[in-house]
Parts: structure tokens; C-alpha cells; sequence
């Protein structure tokens, strides 16, 4: 049965949790799920990546499969051919595809139209791939429960809107602090808060926001229009994630971000750099984490 990742709304927290355990699995032993049959992967990506790209490329080739690396300037998604074209000839030719791409209908057409899974490796509305590993980075540190309080600050953005929607899967302590006009996807909110499993709150005041957080998570600030004359970056001064604001979370506090970061913005450099964050961990474990994704749906095509 074909199965894709676009987000996480069909998917069950069962399915989610073996796909943490293949994780783990991958994690302790890397060669165990080595497949050995030939196998071939597209990533389309209209965005441009280091992570991403290079996480999926090296877990599909240790999992025996073939990396094809497709660029929007080379394939013309949506321009030279159709969306629902691509994805109906990439299935002909590959067994899974992964798609980066700007806006979240593109990757959603790409899965409608292929017959073989689809991972959605970012858009602008939702990134599953990395809050999964978010999930998983946390869950090594215990910090993974409805009693940790977890508070993304920045933004309400894909990350914000992924959080979100996993809360409707896992009990979690979820706050989301924003500058108004800037909170997370009013519908993904709605469908988690009434899923009625997680405490999810969405506040503005930093200050208030982390006080006693276990987990603090910020990512990138969106760009200011090219008149906005500092407006922008008055607005989100204060949802820096500085030494000062961190003081007020608890003292074994973690720190978490995506990346890549515009140090001095959304993060300082001591921050980032410092013994409570986990960035760094985050994105090594972004390959284990889409091995797991990349095995739990060819083995449910098989």
C-alpha cells in the first residue's frame, strides 16, 4: 500500500513511534536494514539545501538505493512540465520521491499524482521530517513528554506548524510565542487543539513564554519587505534567543534550532554555540530519523 509523508495528518502515533524505533534500530547498527535489491530515489528540490540534501542522499545510498539529485532549473516543475506529469513519469523510473519545494500544494500534487511514496522534505507550510527528528533528538535527553514543556519562540512558521500538528498525535506541553501577525496556521491549530491530547499555547511575551521551559526552539526570522526601514527587525528583537532571555527558563534548559542560523538574529552565537544546545545533534540525526522514514514506507509497499 502506498504511503506518503506530506504531514502528519493521516498518520497514526503508532505508525510515527515504529518509525522513531527503525530510527533507533539504524541509529545502533547502521548496516542492519541495508537493502539489497537495487532501488532508486528522485529528490526534487525547488529550494536550495545542505542538510536535507545531504542527509537523504547518504541514508538512500547506506540503505543501497540510488540518489537522483533533480534541480527546479533542470526539471521546470510547474513551468515546462506539470506538476502531475513529473510525478507520474518520476514513478516510472524511481521507487520514492522526495520533495523540497516552495509552496505546500506542489508537494501535495507530486503525491496525488505518483504511484510510489512521496516525503515531504520542507515546504512552506509544514517540515516533518525535521520536527521527527526533533522528536527523536529529545526523547535521547528524556525531554519528550506531556510534563516537559517545550516553547518554539520566533516565527510561527513550518517548524511552528509541524510542532503543532504532531501535538495532536503525542501528549505534549507545546507554547508557541509569536509577534501577533506572525502565529502558526490558524486550521493546523484549530485541528490540533480539538484532537484535545496536548496543552498547546500561543502567547507573545517572550519573557512569559519561557519562564521554566525545558526546551527552548527558535529558527530563522522571515525577511523583511525592502521598505520596511528596521520595522521588521524592531519587531523581533525581543524573541531573540539570547543569554539573558534563556536565565529564565530552568537551568538544564535545551536549546534547539533547525538550522541554518542567522547568528545574531534569531540566536547569539554563545547560544548556539553553548553546553544546553543540542542544534548540532539535531542534524546529525536527521540522517537515522529519514531512514526510518525511507524504510517504514517501502516496507509498507511491500
Amino acid at each position: 500500500m502506498k504511503r506518503d509523508l506530506v504531514s502528519f495528518a493521516l498518520w497514526q502515533r503508532n505508525e510515527l513511534e515504529e518509525i522513531f524505533r527503525l530510527a533507533r534500530t539504524i541509529q545502533r547498527a547502521p548496516a542492519a536494514l541495508s537493502g539489497a535489491l537495487p532501488w532508486a530515489a528522485a529528490l526534487v528540490f525547488e529550494k536550495e539545501s545542505l542538510r536535507t540534501r545531504v542527509s537523504f542522499e547518504v541514508g538512500i545510498a547506506q540503505l543501497g538505493g540510488h540518489p537522483i539529485f533533480l534541480q527546479q532549473e533542470t526539471i521546470g516543475m510547474a513551468t515546462r512540465e506539470s506538476v502531475h506529469d513529473i510525478g507520474s513519469i518520476l514513478s516510472q523510473y524511481c521507487d520514492l520521491i522526495i520533495a523540497r519545494t516552495i509552496r505546500h500544494q506542489t508537494c501535495a500534487q507530486l503525491a496525488e499524482s505518483a504511484t510510489v511514496p512521496v516525503i515531504n522534505a520542507l515546504t512552506d507550510l509544514v517540515h516533518p521530517c525535521q520536527v521527527l527528528t526533533d522528536a527523536y533528538t529529545l526523547m535521547a535527553h528524556d525531554r519528550f513528554s506531556p510534563s516537559t514543556r517545550i516553547v518554539f519562540i520566533g516565527n510561527g512558521n513550518n517548524i511552528a506548524n509541524s510542532w503543532i500538528e504532531l501535538a495532536a498525535k503525542f501528549p505534549l506541553h507545546l507554547t508557541c510565542c509569536c509577534p501577533a501577525g506572525h502565529e502558526p496556521h490558524p486550521r493546523i491549530l484549530d485541528d490540533a487543539q480539538a484532537a484535545g491530547l496536548s496543552a498547546i499555547d500561543i502567547v507573545e511575551d517572550p519573557e512569559q513564554a519561557v519562564k521554566d521551559a525545558d526546551v527552548v526552539y527558535t529558527d530563522v526570522w522571515p525577511r523583511p519587505a525592502a521598505d520596511d526601514n528596521g520595522k521588521h527587525a524592531q519587531l523581533f528583537k525581543p524573541y531573540q534567543v539570547n543569554a539573558a532571555l534563556l536565565r529564565l527558563a530552568r537551568p538544564d534548559c535545551l536549546v534547539m534550532h533547525r538550522l541554518p542560523a542567522n547568528r545574531g538574529e534569531e540566536i547569539t552565537s554563545d547560544v548556539l554555540d553553548g553546553r544546553q544546545s543540542i542544534a548540532w545533534e539535531q542534524a546529525g540525526n536527521r540522517l537515522h530519523v529519514q531512514k526510518g522514514i525511507i524504510t517504514f514506507l517501502r516496507t509498507m509497499r511491500t
